[in-house]
């Protein structure tokens, strides 16, 4: 490949046949919204370790963190939406991070699986939800939801 074909590809946008999205219940406080993101983004990367790009480097030689290698789209809607995009989930086998209301009231990873095991998946209080998979399937799974805000 010549050097103007490695500039020109560059140059191109990056496509991702795949996507990476997170939604959140609207009536979340900020520091909820944030938190819940979070945890679920590290769901999502966890059991994708495909979505994660190479590390970063600054021009002095500082190392950082890899990162997700697409961007995370994050959206909003009520508890009907989260419960809809949740059993859609399930039912295409697309991998999915939870967070239900029960897990603000633990503190570490033992307590949050117990908690998540002791509900069935109808008595769910989801606060949020992530997924990754075939950018289509995402689509469908978050019909319904916004942008969040």
């Amino acid at each position: 490949m010549s050097e103007q074909t490695v500039a020109d590809d560059a140059a191109q946008p990056i496509r991702f046949d795949t996507k990476i999205a997170v939604l959140l219940r609207e009536d979340l406080q900020p520091w909820q919204a944030l938190n819940v993101c979070a945890f679920l983004m590290s769901g999502v990367a966890a059991g994708n370790p495909e979505t994660i790009g190479e590390p970063y480097s600054d021009a002095d030689g500082n190392g950082y963190l890899s990162m997700f290698r697409q961007p995370v789209v994050v959206l909003e809607g009520n508890k009907e939406i989260l419960r809809l995009a949740h059993g859609r989930a399930l039912d295409r086998d697309l991998p999915m991070a939870i967070y239900t209301e029960n897990l603000f009231l633990t503190g570490n990873d033992r307590d949050n699986r117990a908690a998540v095991r002791a509900v069935s998946r109808d008595s769910l209080d989801l606060v949020g939800i992530a997924v990754h998979g075939k950018r289509n399937a995402v689509d469908k799974v978050m019909k319904g939801a916004a942008m969040h805000r």
